[in-house]
């Protein structure tokens, strides 16, 4: 039976008080890199990553996003990762089937949103499986080109989806119910948490808040006509929520652009670094290379035997700057900062992520976060920015 230890929450700053909208450099590996390090504060050891969404980067559907996550999350790159395709029902069962030094992330995208649980050996909140039902009633589908068609009929979805699967499971009533909207959550729970997603994340959501306040009971995920009923009792849990105040995105305009070609080779040979944020050291002295590079001695020798450090993630802004000339295939006007990152010495470059541009200044403090710096090739390409306090 899983106990949570650990749970972290993440909405992006972009949107309205009740729906977030991604920013242009988030997608789904980015929420769920966010999400899955607030729930990592805990300092709990991690031997399995599970990641469930719908919408994941159909760019990497033939590859992996394993890469990306694990180096984001700073964790092992000989992690296992399971992906999973799914909505709340997805993301409950893969949490009440976990083994300990499990990390469960549901990412949504539409409204924006992810969270985050992290699986223990006997110690947290306990959740058990109450109920599982599969029926079938495809309301919303995918043909073979990635176009939706949705049934569109909220009555049927709602009379022969969930509440004839809630009729099935024979279940009291539940303390949340995640997958539905919040009015027709409060039509079936006494006094339901307000949830800001609607998929894979909106269950861990749920769980979150009943954590937070010391709810005990029945936790129901549904999608179409699958649901998923959840036991949860009381337990100590951390949990850390990075969920700004919302507010509208800056105007700015996008100027067309050709694709941007990519080289693989350079790709794959500044991942690591460029992902996980690590610069390189030669030998044992304090000097720091971001990016790692070859260096020739003082003996006109060449050293080519670095080794990776990992780099703090906050740092203060030394130059700034605020780019207003358009710049095809980016929108624009954008800022970008020099940030000395704390303790080390090492300065990195970075675009300004989740605010205005041209309101950040030298000496404003922040994170480096991980985001998607563009899109080469069709090829998600992630690196960091800079988010000011």
């Amino acid at each position: 039976m899983p106990y949570v230890a650990s749970m972290g929450t993440y909405l992006p700053c972009w949107g309205g008080r009740f729906h977030r909208t991604p920013g242009d450099d988030e997608d789904a590996v980015t929420l769920a890199v966010a999400a899955g390090r607030a729930a990592l504060a805990a300092g709990l050891p991690v031997e399995h990553v599970v990641l469930v969404s719908r919408d994941l980067p159909q760019a990497l559907v033939d590859s992996s996003n394993a890469a990306v996550l694990l180096a984001g999350l700073g964790l092992d790159p000989e992690l296992e990762v399971t992906e999973r395709l799914g909505g709340a029902p997805a993301a409950l069962d893969a949490l009440t089937s976990a083994r300990p030094r499990t990390l469960v992330i549901g990412v949504d995208t539409e409204p924006a949103g992810a969270a985050a649980a992290l699986v223990s050996d006997r110690v947290g909140l306990q959740v058990r499986i109450a109920a599982r039902v599969a029926r079938s009633l495809p309301v919303r589908t995918r043909n073979a080109v990635g176009a939706v068609h949705d049934y569109g009929d909220p009555r049927l979805l709602h009379h022969r989806g969930l509440l004839a699967s809630l009729s099935a499971a024979w279940l009291d009533t539940p303390v949340a119910v995640a997958g539905v909207g919040n009015r027709q959550a409060a039509r079936l729970c006494l006094d339901p948490p307000r949830l800001p997603t609607l998929g894979a994340s909106a269950g861990l959501f749920a769980a979150a808040a009943m954590a937070e306040h010391g709810a005990s009971g029945l936790l129901v995920g549904v999608e179409q006509a699958n649901l998923s009923g959840v036991s949860v009792t009381p337990g100590p849990v951390e949990l850390h929520r990075v969920e700004p105040p919302a507010r509208d995105e800056p105007e700015g305009d996008t100027t067309p652009g050709a694709d941007l070609p990519i080289s693989l080779a350079a790709y794959e040979r500044a991942f690591e670094a460029k992902v996980r944020l690590e610069a390189g050291r030669h030998g044992d002295g304090p000097d720091l290379d971001f990016p790692p590079r070859y260096r020739v001695g003082s003996d006109g020798s060449l050293s080519t035997d670095y080794t990776l450090v990992p780099l703090p993630r906050t740092g203060t802004v030394y130059a700034a700057t605020t780019v207003r000339i358009p710049v095809p295939g980016s929108r624009s006007p954008y800022t970008v900062v020099i940030v000395e990152l704390d303790d080390v010495g090492v300065r990195v470059l970075a675009k300004v992520t989740g605010a205005d541009p041209g309101t950040v200044g030298i000496g404003d403090r922040g994170r480096m976060v991980l985001r998607r710096v563009a899109v080469r090739s069709g090829v998600p390409d992630y690196g960091y920015a800079f988010e000011p306090e």
